[in-house]
């Protein structure tokens, strides 16, 4: 977990985070924007695809009703919330479907890449490989986008102990491979602090097929997260992130779960819905240095 990256503080000591106009919590929705390679070209650490021998039709099948189904019938709910979200995105779909691109670029949605392929893990890879494949991110965003890619989060969460240095060598400004806190943090690299916006693996709809949880469940999984996170918000402001997938919950019979969370979230006046570029350039200009001098150093 490279904890020489980040100092312990328990949040109950540290100074108040406060967010726009007194928001108690930032909300950012997440939708993972994925492709599986049909035929993986790489299988090293882990094999992409739990069905041998390739191809496993069933699993790259229910991926890609994701992209061809699934993902708009999730931009009408979102849509109906007013909800500008943050994709974490395999950059080869900006490439091979322009049809979500400019819906995306339609809602004005941020990306961070997760990767070029979410069947090509990082585990095992040289630092120089790694560092290819985040430099082939940027070009892609800014050659598709014409927009500075600003945020990482490893295809299936295979970062390695070089994936941080890299991404702040690479020029990015936030980085989501840790799960360790409710805030913003500042991460120790070779290059300079990185900002981690806090990701979620608890509100996370994979654990719809990990866990024996369905739709409803899940939707008032994250209602409950929000209550208590507002709650706390009171006293120092938290970070909520709901993280999604187009084959899941955009499935027919999970969409109208998604609607009812969402719908309870926009009851709250008070809670700022936002991006992940958002909660890190807010935090960078309110939060970061009071959190610094607390530590005693700078992160």
């Amino acid at each position: 977990m490279d904890p020489y990256r980040f100092g312990y503080s328990p949040i109950v000591g540290r100074p108040k985070l406060s967010w726009p106009n007194g928001a108690r919590v930032a909300v950012w929705v997440c939708p993972n924007i994925e492709h599986y390679e049909y035929i993986p070209a790489e299988v090293r650490v882990r094999n992409p695809w739990p069905r041998m021998p390739h191809p496993d039709v069933l699993g790259y099948g229910g991926r890609d009703y994701g992209n061809r189904v699934g993902l708009w019938r999730m931009f009408e709910v979102l849509d109906k919330h007013s909800i500008r979200c943050t994709v974490s995105l395999s950059m080869s779909v900006i490439e091979m479907y322009p049809e979500i691109l400019e819906a995306m670029e339609a809602r004005r949605w941020e990306y961070m890449s997760h990767g070029y392929f979410n069947t090509r893990y990082h585990w095992g890879y040289s630092e120089q490989e790694e560092r290819e494949v985040i430099e082939h991110s940027k070009a892609t965003h800014l050659r598709l986008t014409g927009r500075k890619l600003r945020g990482w989060f490893s295809p299936a969460v295979s970062n390695t102990l070089n994936t941080p240095d890299l991404v702040k060598e690479a020029g990015l400004d936030y980085f989501c491979d840790f799960y360790h806190d409710d805030q913003p943090t500042p991460l120790a690299t070779k290059h300079g602090p990185l900002i981690h916006v806090p990701y979620s693996m608890d509100l996370n709809d994979a654990m719809i097929y990990r866990q024996p949880v369905e739709a409803e469940e899940f939707a008032q999984m994250i209602i409950d997260h929000f209550d208590t996170v507002y709650r706390e918000g009171g006293e120092n402001g938290r970070v909520m992130c709901l993280a999604l997938h187009p084959y899941m919950m955009g499935a027919p019979h999970r969409l109208k779960h998604l609607d009812r969370a969402l719908s309870y979230i926009r009851q709250h006046k008070d809670a700022w819905v936002c991006t992940a570029e958002e909660i890190h350039d807010w935090y960078v200009a309110n939060g970061l240095k009071p959190y610094q001098q607390h530590l005693g150093k700078d992160a």
